[in-house]
């Protein structure tokens, strides 16, 4: 059975960092690439990043909204995908979860509140 369970989430003030985690079990991680999504209260769920499976062609994709703020990566050793939130902006506020689609399958985590207000 697969499993996505995040952790990391938070309330920080402005200007703070915080790092999400997503530990992965019941499939072979290094294959899947993996994502965060994030929802807003009241929004649509938006793709935040998404970090392509490790060797040539690997690659990193970001929001406009988060590029030079947000880093997407992953250990595959601890089948876990990370990303560091920096500069936090109230409009970062969402709930985060983490993602794996493919053309057969799509998993979900249960998502981890984050919360950056002064």
């Amino acid at each position: 059975q697969v499993h996505f369970v995040e952790s990391g989430g938070g309330s920080v003030q402005p200007g703070g960092s915080l790092r999400l985690s997503c530990v992965v079990s019941g499939l072979t991680f290094s294959e899947y690439a993996m994502s965060w999504y994030r929802q807003a209260p009241g929004k649509e769920r938006e793709l935040v990043a998404t970090i392509t499976t490790p060797g040539p062609g690997g690659s990193r994709i970001y929001v406009d909204s988060v590029k030079g703020r947000f880093t997407i990566s992953r250990d595959n050793a601890k089948n876990t995908v990370y990303l560091q939130m920096n500069s936090l902006k109230p409009e970062d506020t969402a709930v985060y979860y983490c993602r794996s689609l493919g053309r057969t399958y799509d998993y979900w985590g249960q998502g981890t509140q984050v919360t950056v207000s002064s």
